[in-house]
């Protein structure tokens, strides 16, 4: 029988010490690995095509004093996700915190779009986010000291997008499961949440090692830029900690404001002319 956490253990005990991080070679993943590294930590990196960037993370991450695993894992075979998670957890000993950082897109109208390509994502998007959700909670029950895990959706969780519809379906999709497993891990003292991003300078965005900061103007985002990975990094970090042990099912959008606007305005409006009545 699975251990039962220790009710009279204070939530400020928690620790991610042991951490495994999807999509870690580059961007929003690999800012997060390098926000949670401190020393006596472990934190799992996994890459998909970017060998090197998922060593310079490893490198960060132990020049922040963490001991760094790196891992590929090709979630278009979902199923690998859970070999991963189980094989990285036992090496380490066990979990306390995942962070689904892996995903894909697309930008290209429903109606041109092969079945294919709609597989692609969803399968990299949702089922296996799903398989290393459901394997992180397994090795979290089994640890008996509760966990964290934490999902990146995207401000297409909640508003459409034209030309992203695989994309949209798979992170509203992962969005709804992070409330069931919120739901069905809260006796185990795991929670689950989301953080769904805007625009953030990424290599997803083509943006790789671009300052948000420099020379961007964005009419269409109150905040007027992009923004930086280790902005979502920083969020991501709060609910993966031990002042978080409250904040269950919830997902926290980071986006400067972008959707109050619309689901498209923030990055189609070409002018400031709505700041002004």
């Amino acid at each position: 029988m699975a251990a039962t956490p220790d009710p009279t253990r204070p939530p400020a005990a928690f620790e991610p010490r042991r951490v495994i991080i999807t999509g870690s070679d580059s961007g929003i993943g690999k800012a997060t690995a390098v926000a949670l590294a401190a020393p006596g930590r472990q934190i799992a990196i996994t890459w998909h095509e970017d060998a090197d960037g998922a060593a310079r993370t490893a490198e960060e991450v132990e020049h922040a004093g963490a001991s760094a695993l790196v891992r590929r894992l090709d979630l278009t075979e979902p199923e690998q996700g859970a070999r991963l998670v189980d094989e990285v957890a036992a090496e380490m000993g066990g979990l306390d915190a995942l962070v689904l950082c892996s995903g894909t897109g697309t930008s290209e109208l429903m109606l041109d779009m092969d079945y294919a390509r709609w597989r692609e994502v969803i399968s990299v998007d949702l089922d296996g986010a799903f398989c290393c959700l459901q394997a992180g909670a397994r090795r979290m029950i089994d640890g008996g000291t509760g966990g964290r895990i934490v999902a990146i959706t995207s401000v297409h969780e909640h508003a459409p997008r034209v030309g992203a519809a695989p994309y949209c379906a798979a992170k509203g999709g992962l969005g709804l499961l992070v409330k069931v497993a919120a739901l069905e891990l809260a006796e185990h003292g795991i929670t689950v949440n989301a953080v769904a991003p805007g625009e953030i300078s990424t290599p997803m965005t083509g943006q790789e090692d671009e300052s948000p900061l420099a020379g961007k103007d964005r009419p269409g985002i109150p905040v007027a830029r992009p923004g930086d990975a280790r902005e979502i990094a920083a969020t991501v970090a709060f609910l993966c900690g031990p002042d978080a042990g409250y904040v269950n099912g919830a997902s926290w959008v980071v986006d400067g404001g972008m959707l109050q606007m619309g689901p498209q305005a923030g990055s189609h409006l070409e002018s400031d002319d709505w700041r002004r009545p």
